[in-house]
């Protein structure tokens, strides 16, 4: 989300300076792990559905302005009983916005992409649109495209505070310099928390763990024949992607085992109990995929009480930006939320729809 907002902000003319504690890119946050889904189809809310759409046609532009490959089409499965979210949100979400979309029973979802092996009585909806994201390319475009409009990025550089300055503006205190500024905006992932203090009880960090598992058939996870999918499973939650870059089908389960961590302090080691785990829903719903281990990763999520981001500026400081709390689900907006926190931050409105996003809902007024 901070690549995305220097990008777009040094591209209208703005002075801009981007601060990264870590690389560019890195695997210690929330943005890592090869590929992200991407859909139109929104089964956590149709009011996403405009946004995601401007996402996709922004990262179109991002792929020409910067001759990278960030977007790649699957075609995308959302599934689980009928009644479950996931199915039903999303078939809400495809019929109120006009989504190109099919549904399908298990049989059928089986017998066109033979990787899957989804029971008897659920049910899917089959978006052509929906695909992948490559996230550290799609950092690295962004950097690229900022440098290139005037941005100054500098990497490892960790922010220690900042203030908001009588003037109206704020300074920036860095473990090398001290910075002032008109505006500021915060995209610090997990440790938004530590940072800004109206969201210590608002973005909250979680570990994640993801697999990669070698096929026994490995053509039936090609990209050509295996659609990225979210699927509401008898324990919660997972999603998954075709090989790509790695030789195995990448799965993982949204909010694993619940565990709130310090992003500092996180065991950012795959246990065996996070590997059992995911093997054992490979075996059951992906037998054909559920072959030899080839990664394990740990990434984190970073939550709000309502698993709905927060694009807002701060109501007593409204110089300061913030984007926090993209709650698993965020990735695929990277390239809008990025134009959305540069409208708040020049101009402290956007025209993007974001009043599911503001601070306010949850009494922080």
């Amino acid at each position: 989300m901070g690549s995305a907002t220097a990008f777009h902000l040094a591209e209208r003319g703005a002075d801009v300076l981007g601060l990264e504690r870590y690389d560019i890119p890195h695997e210690m946050g929330s943005s890592h792990g090869v590929t992200r889904i991407i859909r139109k189809a929104q089964y956590e809310d149709p009011a996403y559905v405009p946004l995601v759409r401007r996402a996709y046609d922004l990262w179109a532009e991002l792929e020409e302005r910067t001759g990278r490959e960030l977007l790649h089409v699957t075609g995308g499965i959302d599934a689980g009983p009928p009644e479950s979210e996931v199915f039903a949100g999303s078939v809400r979400s495809c019929e109120e916005h006009d989504i190109d979309h099919e549904v399908l029973s298990a049989d059928e979802v089986n017998d066109r992409f033979p990787g899957y092996d989804l029971p008897a009585g659920h049910r899917a909806v089959y978006q052509p649109d929906g695909g992948f994201l490559v996230p550290e390319q799609s950092i690295i475009a962004h950097v690229e495209a900022a440098q290139e409009a005037g941005a100054e990025v500098r990497a490892r550089e960790s922010v220690v505070d900042f203030a908001p300055l009588p003037d109206g503006g704020v300074r920036v205190t860095s473990e090398k310099a001290t910075y002032e500024a008109d505006r500021l905006v915060v995209a610090a992932g997990a440790w938004a928390r530590e940072l800004v203090p109206e969201l210590s009880e608002l973005a909250v960090p979680e570990r994640q763990v993801l697999a990669w598992l070698r096929p026994r058939t490995p053509e039936q996870f090609d990209a050509s024949n295996f659609p990225v999918f979210v699927h509401a499973a008898d324990d919660g939650h997972y999603y998954g992607f075709p090989r790509h870059d790695v030789p195995g089908f990448k799965f993982g389960k949204f909010n694993h085992f619940g565990e709130t961590v310090d992003p500092d302090t996180m065991n950012r080691e795959p246990r065996r109990e996070d590997e059992e785990m995911l093997r054992a829903y490979a075996e059951r719903y992906f037998p054909d995929g559920a072959g030899p281990t080839m990664r394990l990763a740990t990434c984190m999520f970073t939550n709000t009480p309502d698993d709905h981001f927060v694009l807002d500026t701060l109501p007593d400081h409204p110089q300061i930006t913030v984007g926090a709390g993209f709650s698993g689900h965020g990735f695929k907006f990277a390239s809008v939320v990025g134009e959305v926190l540069a409208d708040l931050a020049l101009d402290g409105e956007t025209d993007h729809d974001v009043g599911l996003f503001g601070l306010d809902r949850f009494g922080r007024t």
